[in-house]
């Protein structure tokens, strides 16, 4: 009689021995439930990954162009959230100090790396950033690369 009742104690606290065996199919059951669920998911995301009808493209109604002529450092965080929202900088350099422009265009060139962009000369202390969604044509590179398309500014 002392054992009946003392599994009926066990079992009201939850020490009894018949509700840890339960208790542990029960968590078996589940996790090989979670891995079926987990394969099938997994299953499901490569057959989607392999149709490739699904592409991703950036549209822009209209690309708007931003002219700065910054006058110290500070003004660099709202030139590079320009460029993160995807507008066209032109930036002119020529009023600062060589050290604050050298940091200043140190700071741009990193910012435009880390969103795709491009960082390029125009002519000496006028920088162009675009944004990654703006290609820029290789015939415009090589004119600002030979500097012939400002003769008329020297």
């Amino acid at each position: 009689m002392a054992s009946k009742v003392l599994n009926k104690v066990m079992g009201i606290i939850g020490l009894n021995d018949e509700d840890f065996d339960d208790y542990e199919e029960d968590e078996i059951e589940e996790d090989s439930a979670v891995r079926e669920n987990a394969y099938e998911y997994e299953e499901k995301a490569n057959n989607k990954n392999n149709n490739g009808k699904v592409v991703n493209i950036h549209t822009a109604s209209s690309v708007k162009v931003v002219i700065v002529k910054p006058k110290d450092y500070d003004e660099a965080t709202q030139i590079c959230d320009d460029l993160k929202n995807r507008k066209i900088v032109v930036v002119n350099v020529t009023e600062l100090e060589p050290k604050t422009a050298q940091r200043l265009l140190d700071f741009m060139g990193g910012a435009s790396y880390v969103l795709n962009g491009e960082l390029l000369e125009v002519d000496k202390g006028v920088y162009l950033l675009s944004p990654s969604n703006v290609d820029i044509s290789r015939d415009f590179k090589n004119d600002l690369a030979s500097k012939s398309i400002f003769n008329w500014s020297k």
